[in-house]
């Protein structure tokens, strides 16, 4: 058997590679060169390989299943289905509500029915063809209408749980809340309230409404789902795994294997991103059964196909705002409705919900806000996690609005924001007080005041076009005669971390010995690195703290406590926080450790401050006291403990009131788009962002995610979309020819400037970055091809049908 434990990433230069510079990625060459073992690429000489059954209706009864000519298929060793599982038949992040297979009724396209193992792939796909499955055809539900209607079918029969409507009809100071029929297909509701919306209405001067829509995009992530599980022998299992989030995977399989936790080790394989797509589980309880059932390894791959039904997708949503102004352009009130599409599955809708009312005015000052936002269970595919988490499809509408409220007042639109926006001290609509800066009328500033792209750069001096800098880019469709140019700006906040009183904690063990001569530590935790350079901070912390050159990064896995997910833009913030914190408890036994050997040769040794830097032990002074290697001595000093943030409240069901986030992070866009008016194509020129990140630990990294999360909002404004299809609600386009992102040729230059304006509740003052760059770009893009037009453009992505009428 191959070794299949991730080796240790080790980073050596000097102690100067520490916190505030630019460190090269400890996986950074192996992934250039192409080294890099990600999940796919495991391997086991004894292994079989699993494939999925998946259904292809989105609402059926399962009448009838026989496997019985697919378990003949020479080289099948397994082939299970809902009646084989040995113990917990559902699942969930949230909500147990997901079959692990198909259980009678299948609720959406692409669905697990059943599993094969075999001894080559090709003979599992061939097998599982064989199963016969007798399906009885549902109605479908696919929307709000079908959902809530009096005669709709209940997706999830004998809820205890159906979100409830206000138990009276005002909120505070008298006003209407939302009204809400209590519905078995709502997952969940969060209504936010605040001041009085009927007598800021009779004041207003300037009222704009609008309706929008936000499609369904895909987290379109390289790697495809993979993973390998071992049966052990005490019964238990070995599985490496690419996720976001080994403990939540550990919590939600154990009961569906009927195993004890410590019985299912878990260790993070290579994994090719995830943006929130490997949050929820995908083949992990699968792999585990057949490995299980069958005494032997199995490995599951996902091909492209199967990986667009094997991962929830972001929420399309539809949103309806209202906002009042007066003449001056103070903003007076907000009410909207956001909808949101959850499909067949709860994933972490209920969170979502949470994210999308709580931050659905946007970062302005509005006192009076009237708020709801639900999520819907239907037989769409299911959606939960994705970058952004339902803050983007709040950001698309509520800067909508502001450019449509700037327009009717005759206002410059980043002006009638800076008027408007937040800032340290301003009270959200639940009333959280905003405790650290907030500059976003200082990013709006910084974004605008960016030195704009030549116009028609796309001409040579001659007059020809460069066809490559044109709308349409190499197709050669467009040589100019209709290109206009256009510019639009953006602002959106987005929360850092889990909120209303998730207990969000993160674990570290640290380990600080001699090896060859020199001081080396090693840092332990169940962080999945998923491509956002956390193992590069985690060195980086570790130097600073305990003044070492050399710096191990543990492999990932469950034989250390929680880490909680890659999301939310929290690691660093949280894992971050947690490493430091055990470097410190580490560093106070290391001197310890030092006073007891040295203390009686130096005065200092008792009343300076000591410190560890290169390798020794300092005086604040400068003045070297012993190197490391002398006081280790051949002893290893390792702690480990758990580290939290500073805790959050659940928001109020009635009125949405709490302190429900830990902390709020910003970022503004300023979109540069030509055109071609008569083609409908756009070509995105430039698409700048300022963004406050209160500390860049690594500012090389920090720019990058700014610059990845620019581009996924890029192409959820102009391409991205899974297409469903209303009537049948199967998804019409799960491969990459169909499903666009955007590649080399349609992402633009992308500058950024950074602020760094301390949170003083965060280790090192830092401010998760990931996530908030990704709400305001599809805006702005958005708003630059509106000036560009003219036209209204209320839903995302933008396509040329919407440009041209056609």
């Amino acid at each position: 058997m191959r070794d299949l434990t991730p080796t240790g990433l080790t980073q050596a230069s000097g102690t100067k590679g520490g916190i505030g510079e630019s460190t090269l990625r400890p996986d950074g060459t192996l992934k250039v060169t192409g080294e890099f073992a990600y999940a796919s690429d495991l391997w086991h000489e004894d292994m079989l390989w699993g494939v999925t059954l998946r259904s292809p209706h989105a609402h059926a009864r399962v009448r009838s299943l026989d496997v019985a000519e697919a378990l003949a298929t020479p080289g099948v060793h397994a082939v299970l289905t809902h009646a084989d599982l040995p113990a917990a038949t559902r699942y969930g992040l949230e909500i147990e509500d997901t079959p692990v297979l198909a259980d009678g009724v299948v609720r959406h396209h692409g669905e697990p029915v059943a599993l094969v193992a075999a001894d080559h792939p090709e003979t599992a796909r061939r097998a599982a063809a064989k199963i016969r499955v007798d399906y009885e055809p549902l109605p479908v539900v696919t929307d709000e209408a079908s959902a809530t209607a009096p005669d709709a079918p209940v997706l999830h029969p004998g809820r205890t749980d159906v979100p409830q409507g206000p138990p009276t009809s005002s909120g505070p100071g008298g006003t209407p809340i939302a009204p809400h029929v209590p519905h078995p297909n709502i997952v969940h509701r969060q209504p936010i309230v605040r001041g009085d919306v009927s007598a800021a209405k009779d004041r207003a001067e300037v009222i704009v409404t609008g309706e929008y829509e936000v499609g369904m995009q895909d987290q379109a992530f390289l790697g495809p789902e993979s993973g390998l599980a071992v049966p052990a022998e005490d019964g238990g299992v070995d599985l490496y795994i690419a996720t976001q989030w080994l403990h939540a995977d550990l919590r939600q399989i154990a009961p569906v294997l009927g195993l004890p936790e410590e019985k299912i080790r878990m260790t993070l394989s290579g994994v090719g991103g995830a943006f929130g797509g490997r949050e929820d589980l995908s083949m992990q309880a699968h792999a585990c059964l057949l490995a299980l059932r069958t005494g032997r390894p199995v490995k599951m791959v996902y091909n492209r196909f199967e990986s667009f039904f094997g991962h929830v997708h972001r929420h399309p949503a539809k949103l309806r705002y209202e906002h009042g102004a007066t003449r001056d352009g103070d903003l007076l009130y907000v009410t909207a409705r956001i909808v949101l599409d959850g499909g067949a599955y709860a994933s972490s809708s209920p969170a979502v919900v949470g994210n999308a009312a709580s931050l659905a005015v946007g970062p302005y000052v509005v006192d009076h806000v009237d708020v709801e936002a639900i999520a819907l269970y239907t037989n769409n595919p299911p959606c939960g996690a994705m970058r952004g988490f339902g803050a983007v499809q709040a950001c698309f509408a509520y800067e909508a609005q502001m450019d449509k409220l700037a327009a009717a007042l005759g206002m410059d639109p980043v002006e009638f924001r800076r008027r408007n926006a937040m800032a340290q001290g301003a009270v959200m609509p639940t009333g959280q007080v905003v405790d650290s800066p907030a500059p976003v009328a200082e990013l709006l500033r910084r974004v605008k005041a960016m030195p704009l792209p030549p116009a028609r750069q796309w001409e040579s001096a001659g007059g020809a076009a460069d066809v490559r800098a044109l709308p349409g880019g190499l197709s050669n469709t467009t040589h100019g005669e209709s290109v206009v140019r256009g510019v639009g700006y953006a602002v959106g906040i987005k929360n850092v971390g889990f909120s209303e009183g998730f207990d969000d904690y993160s674990t570290a063990r640290v380990r600080l010995e001699a090896v060859g001569g020199e001081a080396v530590a090693t840092v332990h935790t169940a962080m999945a690195e998923v491509g956002q350079g956390g193992v590069t901070v985690h060195a980086q912390i570790a130097r600073t703290e305990l003044g070492v050159a050399r710096v191990t990064i543990h492999p990932a896995d469950t034989r250390v406590g929680s880490a909680g997910s890659t999301s939310a833009s929290r690691q660093t913030y949280v894992t971050g926080g947690a490493v430091k914190h055990v470097c410190e408890l580490v560093r106070e036994k290391v001197l310890e450790l030092a006073r007891a050997r040295f203390g009686t040769y130096h005065p200092a040794w008792a009343t300076a401050e000591l410190l560890l830097e290169d390798g020794k032990v300092v005086t604040d002074g400068g003045e070297v006291l012993a190197t490391l290697v002398d006081v280790l001595e051949g002893e290893a000093v390792e702690a480990e403990d758990e580290w939290r943030h500073r805790p959050t409240r659940p928001f109020d069901r009635r009125t949405g009131q709490g302190f429900g986030h830990v902390q709020y992070s910003f970022a503004a866009h300023r979109a540069v788009v030509e055109v071609d008016t008569e083609l409908g194509l756009v070509k995105v020129v430039e698409l700048a962002c300022a963004q406050d990140v209160g500390k860049a630990l690594n500012p090389l990294s920090v720019t990058g995610q700014i610059q990845g999360g620019t581009t996924q909002g890029l192409g959820l404004a102009v391409m991205e979309e899974i297409v469903v299809d209303p009537v049948t609600a199967k998804v019409r386009n799960p491969s990459f020819t169909d499903y666009l992102i955007p590649t080399i040729l349609d992402t633009p230059a992308i500058p950024v400037d950074v602020l760094e304006l301390a949170d003083d509740h965060a280790p090192y003052g830092l401010r998760g970055v990931g996530e908030a760059p990704t709400l305001s770009s599809t805006p702005a893009v958005v708003a630059a091809i509106r000036q560009a037009t003219g036209l209204a453009l209320t839903r995302v992505p933008v396509r040329p049908e919407h440009l041209t009428g056609t």
